[in-house]
């Protein structure tokens, strides 16, 4: 039976007085943060925002840069990108790896306080000499200007980075602060198309702090245990389109 009717979802929604964990995705917890009203109309009442489109040549992306790592990850050496920018690393091997970058199941944990199932998959692993784990997100974009992690809105990246940090903290495992986006740029300068597109592959570093993580969770489940629908952002463009549609109904 579809997850969807007549606009509702039908399962997943949060019940205060349930006792069974609930599970709730990096991406929900984004969510939330970017409009506590939203987060609420969805996992409380039923009714999620409309989706995006699919990102299929991103989704490519991060198909091909898995499998390529992964021919490195078998043989237990760096990839030829890490001695590049001269990181001491190689892929992290782990029989939980293929569930962690998978996105319905991720790594997860079961916060014991909230009695949220969080979960979020990354996009891969690598591991340090000192058997420190450092997590590796893959971004691709096409642009001229040279690729950064500048921009007011990639801070969504950084706080995902730092969630999948804490996640396989919660988890046992000693994690770099340090971890590295593997960003591909998509190269408008060549003469002609020929079937193919070609990147520019850059590794940026980013040193995360996770602190956040915790509070925003118990935040995220006073939101949800509220009867009460909370206060939307300022800067919510699905509020705004509400409230419009509102102001002009018959």
């Amino acid at each position: 039976m579809s997850e969807y009717y007549s606009g509702k979802r039908t399962r997943n929604i949060f019940d205060p007085k349930a006792t069974e964990p609930y599970k709730l995705s990096r991406s929900k917890i984004a969510n939330f943060m970017a409009c506590p009203r939203c987060f609420y109309i969805d996992r409380r009442l039923g009714i999620g925002q409309p989706p995006g489109f699919p990102l299929n040549l991103n989704t490519a992306v991060d198909t091909l840069l898995k499998k390529e790592f992964d021919l490195h990850r078998a043989k237990g050496v760096a990839h030829p990108l890490m001695k590049a920018y001269g990181i001491q690393a190689v892929p992290f091997v782990h029989d939980d790896l293929d569930a962690w970058r998978a996105n319905f199941t991720g790594v997860q944990y079961l916060d014991k306080k909230t009695n949220f199932l969080l979960t979020g998959a990354v996009d891969d692993v690598w591991q340090s000499p000192d058997g420190k784990l450092i997590v590796v997100d893959y971004k691709a974009t096409s642009k001229d200007a040279e690729v950064t992690i500048d921009a007011e809105w990639q801070d969504g990246y950084k706080r995902q980075m730092e969630f999948y940090q804490w996640l396989l903290r919660c988890n046992g495992f000693e994690v770099s602060d340090t971890g590295f986006f593997v960003y591909c740029n998509g190269r408008t300068d060549k003469k002609a198309f020929d079937g193919k597109l070609e990147f520019d592959i850059k590794l940026i570093p980013y040193t995360g702090d996770d602190k956040w993580v915790a509070k925003t969770i118990m935040a995220a489940r006073k939101c949800l245990i509220s009867d009460k629908l909370p206060a939307s952002s300022k800067d919510c463009d699905y509020c705004t389109y509400r409230d419009a549609v509102k102001s002009v109904m018959i």
